[in-house]
């Protein structure tokens, strides 16, 4: 047999031999730092999780810690293992969790972080079909800043963040970017302003009062580049965090604002609002952030589908 061909037959072989306890090992010496106090953590002899260590590392096939210094420190190839372990590992609570949750025939909880630029109309169009599904979820959400609500899902607070950018590739923290969808943009005002603006727009727009979301927001951001680009200076009369009380100013007449186009008829519907114009120019993204890689959480797997299919499609 040749070379190339007994390496994926070795491969196979590892695989199905692999243990998940040595990966417990792994993780947790790495953890600790010391066989030591692994040991005391798993309630294990040092010389069994030793054993079991240089056990992983000959089915492998290659070394896991440097062991020059004090501490047992991860090789490279330590560290991709560490990585696929952390996740594993994970995986496997969240199974139990699942299961666990099934037999007692309690709801699976789905703890979803909403960032308050994310207009209250498009979250609950998201949410709205895991609320659905059979065995049924229990849905908790939190409204905050992104920062915030990321710092949460890093500790397994949260299982999902839905914000309007990605998580940048430098952040502090290991998690995964789902993109859900695209939105155009419409301008809508109370009716009289609207009457004002409508004509002209979005020309009309410069000096007119207008609600901004605050200055960290991807839409601020993007509008700001159209306005310039345009050679339009509306005057900004409020700044706000929160997307739906951004809204009920602009219902009140105080000014004009944006909100994704997707969501157009339920802006008009329920804040008694008219548009203005539109403009593909300005285009909303949403993201769905969480820890894992590959979203498996039935709640999380829902408001992709709807997202995808139905509300961006």
């Amino acid at each position: 047999m040749s070379r190339a061909r007994r390496a994926p037959e070795r491969l196979r072989s590892t695989l199905r031999s692999l243990n998940y306890h040595h990966l417990v090992y792994l993780w947790t010496v790495a953890e600790e730092g010391t066989v030591t106090k692994a040991a005391k953590r798993l309630g294990l002899a040092q010389p069994t999780i030793s054993a079991q260590l240089k056990a992983l590392e000959e089915q492998l096939e290659v070394e896991l810690f440097d062991r020059s210094g004090r501490n047992l420190l991860l090789t490279d190839a330590g560290r991709v293992v560490h990585r696929y372990a952390d996740e594993i590992l994970a995986l496997g609570r969240e199974m139990l969790d699942v299961l666990n949750e099934r037999t007692m025939d309690r709801p699976i909880q789905l703890k979803v972080g909403l960032a308050l630029v994310v207009p209250k109309l498009i979250a609950y169009q998201l949410l709205r079909p895991s609320l659905e599904l059979s065995p049924g979820v229990l849905v908790e959400c939190y409204e905050d800043k992104t920062d915030r609500l990321l710092a949460q899902l890093a500790t397994h607070e949260l299982d999902l963040v839905i914000t309007d950018a990605p998580l940048g590739s430098g952040a502090a923290i290991k998690a995964y970017n789902h993109h859900l969808g695209r939105s155009a943009t419409t301008f809508f005002a109370a009716r009289p302003l609207a009457l004002r603006l409508r004509r002209g727009f979005p020309h009309s727009l410069d000096g007119a009062p207008y609600l901004m979301p605050m200055r960290r927001s991807a839409l601020r951001r993007d509008l700001e580049l159209w306005f310039e680009s345009l050679g339009v200076r509306p005057h900004v009369v409020g700044e706000f965090d929160d997307s739906a009380l951004l809204k009920v100013f602009g219902q009140s007449g105080v000014g004009a604002f944006a909100a994704p186009s997707v969501i157009e008829k339920q802006v008009k519907q329920q804040y008694g609002v008219q548009v203005i114009g539109r403009t593909d120019e300005v285009i909303e993204h949403f993201y769905a952030i969480s820890a894992e890689r590959r979203v498996r959480h039935p709640g999380v797997v829902a408001i992709a589908n709807v997202a995808r299919q139905q509300l961006f499609g």
